[in-house]
């Protein structure tokens, strides 16, 4: 059995919108797994376009696990859009120099940190996710959704701002997979039952993780 080669752009023939992400990424603080990939309507250069505010001055990082799906505009807001909330004015005079240049000495613009998604994430048509978010594995984002917190394991969230419209599984179920990170197998084992991961039945699932892996 064989599973498709990752090291591939673009996986699908004659057609290249669709690409395996990490092989175009060119930003070291962007972080991509094995196997995402990423469709646009247009062209796959829009990705690290819709990545914004990403300064390499800022250091900050948005990590992708693997097997996610990025669907076209997606947008990830990074933390070089922050701006001041608590002081008086939120204008950046520092950034226009002149005499102004100093004007955040001893101080700093808020940073919520690292925007990390999970694996096996599907986040759909013009999602925007804000910056410092959390999106857990198996989540779900549904299209035209703003990202605004974090995102628990197997959970389906929409709207603006993102909201909880139901979990994947029980939670029984859903601490079983999260165990399992069927997305770290050997590929050959993940291809060998990817009938069993294109169904429902996770206690089947479990049982090959406790057979092949938990040993």
């Amino acid at each position: 059995m064989a599973a498709p080669d990752k090291e591939k752009i673009f996986p699908l023939n004659n057609y290249d919108r669709l690409c395996y992400l990490k092989n175009i990424i060119k930003n070291p603080n962007i972080i991509v797994g094995d196997y995402t990939y990423y469709d646009d309507f247009e062209t796959v250069n829009n990705f690290e376009k819709n990545v914004k505010y990403h300064f390499d001055f800022i250091g900050d990082k948005l990590i992708i696990g693997k097997f996610c799906m990025l669907a076209s505009g997606v947008n990830f807001i990074m933390n070089g859009a922050n701006h001041l909330s608590s002081a008086i004015s939120s204008y950046p005079f520092a950034i226009f120099g002149a005499d102004w240049q100093n004007a955040m000495e001893g101080k700093s613009y808020p940073s919520k940190g690292d925007t990390v998604i999970g694996n096996d994430v599907w986040i759909g048509h013009n999602a925007t996710i804000m910056p410092g978010i959390n999106i857990g594995d198996g989540a779900i984002i549904a299209t035209n959704t703003t990202v605004t917190r974090n995102v628990p394991p197997y959970s389906i969230v929409g709207g603006n701002p993102s909201q909880l419209i139901r979990k994947r599984f029980n939670d029984h179920q859903i601490n079983s997979l999260l165990e399992m990170k069927w997305w770290n197998w050997n590929i050959d084992l993940i291809t060998q039952h990817v009938q069993l991961l294109t169904n429902n039945n996770i206690d089947e699932l479990i049982n090959v993780y406790t057979k092949t892996i938990k040993l």
